[in-house]
């Protein structure tokens, strides 16, 4: 069963913001020692993690990516989202949210989302 869920457009323009949204219907986006990222892939190649919010709301970006990710939540909708900012047709690629914590920080894949970038 998919707890996860990742909902946005599936075309955005360059220089505009992507923005995604993951709902977990697995459990409370709270939920002690656990926290919610944002993976994505590029056509042809490997999975590349763009950050996480914790549980208490703390965030975690990529370093490479950090200068235009913001990732935020909404609690009472059991959400979190991602904002990637003065996107580039290098940024086309299935978006990913998932969930874990300690050993296991990927234990729960949404389905993937694809977004192309292009005019």
């Amino acid at each position: 069963q998919v707890q996860l869920q990742e909902s946005g457009p599936g075309l955005v323009k360059p220089s505009q913001t992507l923005s995604l949204t993951c709902t977990d219907s697995g459990g409370s986006i709270t939920t002690n020692y656990y926290f919610w990222s944002w993976i994505r892939q590029p056509p042809g190649k490997g999975m590349e993690w763009m950050g996480a919010i914790g549980y208490d709301g703390s965030t975690y970006y990529s370093p490479s990516l950090k200068s235009h990710t913001s990732i935020s939540r909404d609690t009472s909708k059991n959400q979190f989202s991602l904002q990637l900012t003065s996107v580039s047709p290098e940024d086309t690629a299935v978006y990913y949210c998932a969930r874990g914590g300690g050993n296991w920080p990927f234990a729960s894949w949404g389905q993937g989302t694809q977004v192309t970038v292009s005019s």
